[in-house]
This record gives structure tokens, sequence and C-alpha cells, in this order.
């Protein structure tokens, strides 16, 4: 059994739809097909860990809707620990509105129980401390991953999507920064015309011990920092050549997958 991974994170009700192609501004399309999955950047992390064989509990807020019921009874089929997946009263779970076409896809989420934690970590805080891993990512509120930072001394898995700005303190923590392209040019207040490899060394003199930046159909390259904040090593991994259907989640199962491997040593 590895070490344990706690991902803080969403829960979504997915509703996907299935076009021919993605509207343009003004345009209305006709679905082929729809479908409802279990979403959020935080299940899809922690169920990808879970069925790569790690020791996972997620950390999450959800309605006291109808939906809040299905969402927690598809998380907890997969086998994931759920008891720290908690409704909040008076509030609806976050829904994601998600068309796909050709593989590419278009979001819009609202947020709903996942900006609700009345209390903090609560009754959880004691779960968040016995991670060895800790994932966190932007789709709850950010004072929320500052609390479950100091909840404990986990290894930080820090996915910041959607983008904002990392504070200082928690950015020296996070060992790895998991950003695609758009973020890692967000991250560093703008354009990254000298290329990826010099956008992420400017992440690690920041702070940041570790940077992996997804790069979709091209990989992945990483980065880690000397105590001095210089480049110690950097790297590129291939993705997998595959026949993309829908690449919604993609960079969660990720995260998971990194989450899981760094947990197993």
């Amino acid at each position: 059994m590895t070490s344990r991974v706690v991902v803080l994170g969403s829960v979504n009700l997915d509703v996907v739809t299935e076009v021919a192609a993605l509207p343009r501004p003004g345009q209305t399309v006709t679905a082929h097909r729809v479908r409802r999955n279990v979403g959020g950047k935080g299940a899809n992390q922690a169920v990808a860990a879970h069925l790569l064989g790690a020791n996972v509990t997620l950390v999450a807020r959800v309605g006291d809707d109808p939906e809040s019921a299905w969402l927690r009874a598809g998380l907890a089929e997969t086998g994931l620990d759920v008891t720290a997946v908690r409704s909040v009263p008076g509030r609806a779970s976050g829904t994601a509105y998600i068309a796909v076409a050709a593989g590419e896809n278009t979001i819009v989420v609202d947020p709903g129980a996942n900006h609700s934690w009345p209390g903090g970590l609560g009754p959880d805080r004691a779960a968040v401390g016995t991670a060895a891993v800790l994932v966190l990512q932007h789709e709850v509120p950010a004072e929320l991953n500052e609390l479950a930072v100091a909840a404990g001394r986990a290894r930080i898995v820090l996915n910041a999507a959607p983008s904002r700005a990392v504070p200082p303190a928690l950015l020296a923590r996070c060992d790895p920064l998991v950003v695609n392209a758009h973020e890692l040019v967000d991250q560093v207040g703008g354009a990254i015309s000298e290329g990826v490899h010099a956008a992420m060394s400017a992440l690690l003199r920041r702070g940041a011990p570790g940077v992996v930046t997804t790069l979709g159909a091209d990989g992945a390259v990483w980065a880690t920092a000397t105590e001095a904040g210089q480049v110690d090593a950097v790297g590129q991994i291939g993705a997998v050549a595959v026949e993309a259907v829908d690449s919604t989640g993609a960079g969660d199962a990720f995260v998971g997958a990194l989450a899981g491997e760094l947990a197993g040593g």
C-alpha cells in the first residue's frame, strides 16, 4: 500500500453535449448525444490516483440536492474513499456544461457547493493532516488551500487551474506546480516568447521547488530547482499516441497519476 494521497478539490455534475463542431459566438448547434458524468478536477484526480493503486481520500463538498447523492454514489462505485465528500445545506452541487467536438471541448462551470466551505476544513482537517501527498487545485477557494497546507507536512502538488495567481508562500511548497501552456503564461505574467523552459525557470527562481507543464499531444516538460532557485534538472516525457475521443479530464488524470507515483516513492 502506498502512502496516503489526499485530494482537496471539486466535485461536479458534468453535462456533456457531443456536437459536430463547437459553436461560434452567437451560433446555436444541435447535440447528437448528451450524457451525465461525475466530474470536477478533484474527483477526476482522486479517481485517477485510486485506479492506479494509490491510497486516496477525496475531501470535497457537494450540495443538498438530488444530484449530490448521485455524485457520491458514482464516486463510491469506483472504490474511492468518499467519507469526506460532504453536503452543504442550502447549496446546489457544482455543474460543468461541456461541449465536445472531435476530441476538443469548451467548458462553463457553475461552482455551486465547491465554493461553500462553512467552517473551513472542519471535520476533515485531521484527514488532510495525514496526507503524504496533498493534491490541490483552483476549483475551491484560495484560503482553503492555505488551510490545507498548514494542516500537515505533506508534499504539495498544486494544479494551478483554473488560472489565478499562486501566493509566494504556497508556491514555495509546490513540488511540483502543474500547469498547461496557457496557465504557464498566466503564472509568469506574459507571453513565453523565450520558450516553455525559460518560463518554467522563472517560476523556479520565484521559489517553486518543481514545475511540470503539460503540452497535450507533445507530452509534458518538468524542471526542478536547487535550494538557491536555479534550474537543477529538466526533462520531457512524450505522450502516448491515442485517438482522442474526448480530452475532458485528461489533465486531471495526469495530475492524479503523478500524485499516485509520488506517494509510491
